[in-house]
């Protein structure tokens, strides 16, 4: 490997609150993040985190992701890396007693860059069919909860146009990095054991 500094690629979801922690800590790595929506799109997915491992392969890369894609441990056992533990960003954001404990109340996560382009991506996904969508969340999910972090900005008017859309309530939380911060720590930790 080259001399280069750490990299961590991986998805942009949470990029704002990344970038936060490593100014805060001082933390030593670069940054390639990949778009949030990628998870929706199984294939998109594998296609672009394999192409940017690939062209970082000569550097140490760490990625940042949850279990987003079903082969993922495969993609990066290929590419001799590992990932954030946890299931998702909203475990890493929530932990994971929280996490499990709002998804069986039959909460729908909500996060900033999600909600901003809810129409985008839903339509993507489901079509624009709109008795279709909100049959679909209301048979899985009982609210929406949108998860505010301290690097977040008011996004409450994007969360209510998206729950009227599925036709679900929308509660809202505000977190610390806390749980973030302990997951970065911890992939940081296979790298540089001492610390950064």
């Amino acid at each position: 490997m080259s001399q280069e500094k750490l990299l961590l690629t991986g998805c942009g979801i949470l990029k704002a609150e990344v970038e936060f922690l490593r100014r805060k800590n001082h933390w030593e790595f670069d940054t390639d993040f990949l778009p949030s929506s990628l998870h929706i799109d199984f294939k998109a997915l594998q296609t672009q985190l394999g192409c940017a491992l690939e062209c970082h392969s000569q550097r140490d890369t760490l990625v940042f992701y949850g279990a987003c894609h079903p082969l993922m441990e495969k993609i990066l056992d290929n590419y001799h890396t590992i990932r954030t533990e946890g299931q998702n960003c909203v475990e890493m954001l929530l932990g994971r007693e929280r996490f499990m404990a709002e998804l069986a109340q039959g909460a729908f996560f909500l996060l900033e860059d999600w909600a901003l382009h809810w129409d985008t991506v839903i339509v993507k996904t489901f079509g624009d069919r709109p008795k279709v969508i909100r049959e679909i969340f209301q048979q899985a999910h009982k609210y929406l909860l949108c998860i505010n972090t301290p690097c977040s900005h008011d996004f409450s008017a994007e969360a209510e146009a998206a729950g009227k859309m599925v036709g679900l309530p929308v509660k809202s939380v505000s977190v610390s990095l806390d749980f973030l911060e302990t997951t970065l720590q911890n992939l940081l930790a296979h790298k540089q054991p001492a610390g950064l």
